[in-house]
């Protein structure tokens, strides 16, 4: 059972890789923008990036999301930006990543075995992107604040990071290659 979550700043192509590898693999896929709540999309809409307090109701919902997954040993891929250490730690961890005291029972809430796949490219590779996008509640002007908060996946987090400069056929192969040797 495996859990892939693509991240990465917005227009990076992390729903256009993540639904590809998940249709490929025949695997659950699942767009962390759906569940935004509508405060949220209208904030991002008018321009004011989400803060930490915007994001980790929406981060909580997503980890139960691929906790549902795991517990039914089901595959799945979500594209989620993920742009900090602390927002991927609640994705594996759920609440108790934010939580200083343990639960009673630390078995029922083992922390998630997620892949992490940062989309890493630079910003004048990933704006025009974003600026062809339509129908989307990101506006281009956020795109520097994503990079300004983006903190990239280090040891000891699971992850690997392909450019975006590659196909993308390429970088599904990349990813599939990272799944089934690892």
């Amino acid at each position: 059972m495996v859990l892939v979550v693509v991240m990465g700043v917005s227009g990076s192509g992390k729903t256009t890789v993540g639904s590809r590898l998940a249709a490929k693999l025949g695997w659950k896929f699942y767009d962390a923008d759906d569940y935004h709540s509508p405060e949220n999309k209208k904030k991002m809409a008018e321009g004011i990036p989400l803060n930490d307090e915007d994001r980790i109701p929406w981060l909580y919902a997503l980890h139960d999301i691929l906790r549902r997954e795991e517990s039914s040993k089901q595959d799945a891929v979500l594209a989620c930006s993920a742009l900090k250490k602390m927002y991927r730690c609640v994705l594996v961890s759920g609440a108790s990543a934010l939580e200083s005291n343990q639960p009673e029972n630390p078995g029922e809430n083992a922390a998630l075995k997620i892949l992490f796949v940062h989309l890493d490219g630079p910003i004048d590779l990933i704006a025009p992107r974003l600026e062809k996008r339509r129908g989307h509640f990101m506006p281009p002007e956020l795109l520097k604040s994503q990079f300004d908060t983006l903190e990239p996946p280090r040891a000891p987090e699971n992850f690997i990071t392909v450019s975006v400069e590659k196909s993308l056929p390429e970088i599904v192969l990349e990813i599939e290659k990272a799944i089934f040797s690892g």
